[in-house]
């Protein structure tokens, strides 16, 4: 039965569809300003802000443009950078005990400002993202690449969840 009625609303013309979500339709352009950095890591502005850039581009369809001429603006702050932290472990009989995990924490406050409409789009304070890695093989690199991953994930999915 529902076969039928899915059958007749395409023939009579009427489509049926989600709306919502995702940036305001005005929102073309944006500006990536470079995040303030108050880690000893000098290399993470850097690598957040083209973090951040791919994924407005590539994920949200975006043009990247300058302060002035950007429909909306995307800033802000990366609070803490923790590296090479001990997750787990193993002792195996008549050995030392050896980390088999270790972890990369990256914490920020980040905001998406829609300068044309005068507004905030979404805003996290203490946004904190993980990225594992297994030594010897893996070093640090890998944990911070998987969680500059996330971080624009959280990003991406903040901006698209606005109503």
């Amino acid at each position: 039965m529902s076969a039928v009625i899915l059958g007749a609303l395409l023939q009579s013309g009427c489509f049926y569809g989600f709306a919502g979500g995702g940036l305001p339709p005005h929102i073309r352009t944006i500006a990536i300003l470079p995040f303030d950095n108050r880690t000893g890591e000098v290399a993470l502005t850097q690598e957040v802000a083209e973090a951040v850039r791919q994924a407005m581009e590539n994920r949200l369809g975006l043009r990247v443009a300058g302060e002035q001429q950007a429909d909306a603006i995307v800033r802000g702050t990366i609070m803490s950078y923790e590296a090479d932290q001990p997750l787990s472990f193993q002792q195996r009989e008549g050995e030392n005990l050896t980390v088999t995990r270790r972890l990369v924490q990256i914490s920020v406050s980040v905001e998406i400002y829609d300068v044309r409409e005068d507004r905030m789009l979404w805003q996290r304070a203490g946004l904190r993202v993980e990225g594992e890695y297994e030594p010897p093989g893996e070093d640090e690199r890998k944990g911070r690449e998987l969680a500059l991953e996330r971080l624009v994930l959280d990003i991406v999915d903040g901006a698209q969840s606005q109503w």
